[in-house]
């Protein structure tokens, strides 16, 4: 990549992205932002950047930023791997498309926890996606506490730099190098809390807003007050609960379509199988020649994943249904897609731990961290399975010791004067719709549009969405609060022929 510093009149040196044919259409660069902007000309920290050029320069409006959520989801890749079929073609005309590894992140030197990947690697051998039993607890905590140990001597600087205000402030910075007058912005998940964190700093800067699948801002700072760790407080359990008895719904409906009710009522067979699960795990062999134990824990992690968009709840199915139908046989069965797919995602970044920390140092912890069993307890009653689960999420942060002094905590909100587009799915495992309404009032103008239907964010999913993010983007022309969209097709439907689905980033 070439390097250039983010300043507006120096612009930056975009170059190629490498030799690969598959990024031929994208440009790279990397820049130089100060890593602490009350000492702006002091030291820097590297932001990794690619776009997609607009096909129509002659007619181009200017930048669309892009963040695809996370934390820790890399800018770079997202526009690499779906911003050709993200946008519709008009957006595409019109806009360079950039993606940027936010700092910390990816290619954006990455906070790392261990001195290499293999150690990290070694640290991360046999922990669970959550513990389950009280010695799978206790075990959980004591590692958690080593790994935030570790970070903290590994990659203090970086983590003490890390709050989504920075990124906020180098956002800014690289829409004045790109030579944008004000930002054009759509964010993803934990994108729309940069995006409201970015709102409320710059909010004579904003062009235009399109905040897909809400995060709400009190709810992952703890700015209202709830003491409660912060994957308690996001209510992902509450949210993965409902879509996924969805879900279950749309199987039993679907007929032949979903592979489940050939073995009976689809609840009765999932729940049975997660039951076994948790003292018979299976062994599936992986088309690597590896094999993955499906534990329990693992079989919730996959399906939390997977409820993410409706295109693969059919592949969900099989997973679920083969995992029934080994436990009754005791007889080993091929990998589906979903478990491939989710056990290879484990493997998309360089560091799975350091570049998801920035609840760590923003965002309000418990301070109870022996007190998680009884979270997580509360949590499953609330919401079974996936409550248990999200509620370790942070673990590491309570043992972390480190907070950017410069992180933006409330109050949310902003004055932002321009119309902005806020999206809300109304079964999304991972940004309840309930946070949809109050996100949008944080905005004196904020298009509140409904997707009734299915999964994380509208990517993929709604042409009626797409069409009101085009003539939101191109002419500012935003739709009536309360406006509603469908989803293309139903979760079970099978798929056009030739068509992929287009499937978010994990977040």
């Amino acid at each position: 990549m070439t390097s250039a510093v983010a300043q507006p009149k120096a612009g930056i040196a975009w170059g190629s992205c490498g030799s690969d044919p598959k990024l031929k259409p994208f440009q790279c660069a990397t820049v130089e932002v100060p890593t602490d902007y009350d000492n702006p000309h002091g030291p820097t920290t590297t932001i990794a950047l690619t776009r997609l050029p607009a096909s129509d320069p002659a007619h181009k409006i200017g930048t669309l930023f892009t963040n695809p959520g996370g934390p820790g989801g890399s800018g770079v890749d997202f526009v690499q791997q779906l911003g050709q079929a993200a946008y519709t073609p008009d957006v595409r005309a019109k806009f360079d498309i950039l993606g940027f590894d936010p700092r910390g992140v990816g290619k954006s030197d990455p906070a790392t926890c261990y001195p290499t990947a293999a150690e990290e690697a070694a640290a991360l051998a046999g922990m669970p996606a959550f513990p389950v039993t009280p010695k799978e607890e206790w075990q959980f905590v004591v590692t958690s506490a080593k790994i935030a140990a570790s970070c903290r001597t590994t990659s203090p600087d970086r983590l003490k730099h890390y709050s989504t205000a920075n990124v906020a402030r180098d956002m800014d910075l690289l829409r004045q190098a790109v030579g944008d007058e004000k930002l054009t912005y759509i964010g993803y998940s934990y994108g729309t809390y940069l995006g409201a964190t970015y709102a409320k700093l710059f909010p004579k800067n904003v062009r235009a807003l399109v905040l897909d699948g809400t995060l709400s801002p009190e709810w992952y700072s703890g700015s209202n007050g709830d003491s409660d760790p912060v994957g308690v407080r996001l209510k992902q359990g509450e949210g993965a609960a409902d879509t996924y008895s969805q879900f279950l719904a749309e199987c039993t409906k679907a007929g032949s379509n979903c592979v489940l009710n050939k073995l009976g009522d689809p609840k009765t067979v999932v729940e049975n199988t997660l039951e076994r699960l948790k003292t018979h795990p299976v062994d599936i062999p992986l088309p690597d020649g590896s094999s993955v134990k499906v534990t329990y824990a693992v079989a919730v992690a996959v399906m939390f994943t997977s409820l993410y968009d409706p295109a693969g709840y059919p592949d969900l199915a099989q997973l679920l249904a083969q995992l029934a139908t080994s436990i009754r046989a005791k007889a080993a069965v091929a990998a589906p897609k979903a478990l491939v797919e989710w056990n290879r995602r484990k493997e998309d970044y360089a560091t799975s731990i350091g570049t998801v920390l920035q609840p760590c140092v923003e965002a309000r912890q418990s301070g109870r961290p022996l007190a998680y069993p009884a979270y997580a307890d509360a949590a499953d009653q609330r919401a079974p399975h996936f409550g248990r689960y999200r509620a370790w999420v942070g673990l590491q942060c309570e043992f972390m010791g480190l907070r950017d002094n410069d992180a933006f905590r409330g109050p949310w909100q902003n004055k932002v004067q321009q119309p902005v587009l806020v999206f809300g799915t109304r079964h999304d495992p991972a940004t309840p719709y309930e946070a949809t309404r109050p996100y949008a009032d944080l905005y004196p103008d904020a298009r509140m549009v409904t997707v009734e239907g299915y999964g994380h964010t509208t990517l993929g999913k709604s042409t009626c969405a797409d069409a009101m993010i085009t003539d939101y983007l191109i002419r500012l022309k935003a739709p009536a609060d309360g406006s509603s969209c469908a989803q293309d097709r139903k979760p079970f439907d099978p798929l056009p022929t030739g068509k992929k689905a287009l499937t978010p980033l994990p977040q």
